[in-house]
């Protein structure tokens, strides 16, 4: 009988989970002061919001990973966002997807965003440890190095999609 080491095991169920990672299958938007919602299921806006993208993944042979420096709904080359203007309308954004095994959809990632609509600028929250939402991120993805409990400014592509909205409906 051969013995399998918890090192191969560990490794063995990584690849599993990473490779049950579906795409997105909708995003469900709450305002959370008026709790009106809106459902998107667009294929073309879904494709470019993938939550196993962006800061705490990484791609590349094992030993030569590289992180991702790009996607999800935010802008990571320009950080944490230091200020941001204060009574904003608050949105619960809810990312759902499905495991390749299966058509069942299933709540992965939970943020929060927030809209200036005088400057157009947007802002998203990542659940931190005493939030939450936290424990069902990092079990999507952990984004590391401090990113939970910090705001960030929301990609442009995000901003495209719903930035433009005073009150989602």
């Amino acid at each position: 009988m051969k013995r399998i080491t918890v090192t191969t095991l560990s490794i063995v169920l990584l690849a599993a989970s990473l490779s049950a990672k579906g795409p997105t299958l909708r995003i469900l938007i709450r305002d959370t002061a008026l709790g009106a919602v809106t459902d998107i299921r667009d294929r073309s806006v879904l494709d470019q919001f993938n939550v196993w993208a962006g800061r705490g993944t990484f791609s590349g042979a094992p030993g030569h990973e590289v992180e991702a420096s790009q996607g999800f709904i935010i802008d990571w080359p320009a950080g944490v966002a230091d200020s941001r203007p204060g009574q904003l309308r608050r949105y619960e954004v809810r990312f759902f997807v499905s495991h390749r095994s299966s058509s069942a959809e299933e709540l992965a990632y939970v943020v929060f965003y927030e809209n200036d609509p005088s400057t157009g600028k947007g802002y998203v929250y990542l659940p931190g440890r005493s939030d939450e939402h936290f424990r069902l991120n990092v079990q999507s993805v952990h984004r590391g190095n401090g990113l939970e409990g910090h705001w960030f400014h929301a990609n442009g592509a995000w901003q495209a999609v719903v930035g433009g909205l005073r009150a989602v409906r």
